[in-house]
């Protein structure tokens, strides 16, 4: 069995992290417009991309997290 994990760096589609979130997909969405998730990257009109070390710090700590705070 292939133990599936979110790499620490890069940029991941919605696709490939859904399964470690715990929101729906236009619930992200509504965070993301509020800064309470991470920020989208668009590379077109339908190619969004998310950077994977803001969804690792999102994901440790998905109700106090603010895009934009450094986590130090």
């Amino acid at each position: 069995m292939k133990l599936e994990t979110l790499p620490l760096t890069g940029k991941s589609r919605w696709k490939q992290f859904s399964r470690f979130c715990p929101v729906s997909k236009e619930t992200f969405r509504k965070l993301s417009l509020e800064r309470r998730a991470p920020q989208p990257e668009r590379l077109g009109i339908r190619c969004t991309f998310y950077d994977n070390a803001e969804l690792h710090r999102w994901l440790a700590d998905p109700l106090n997290y603010k895009y934009g705070e450094s986590s130090v």
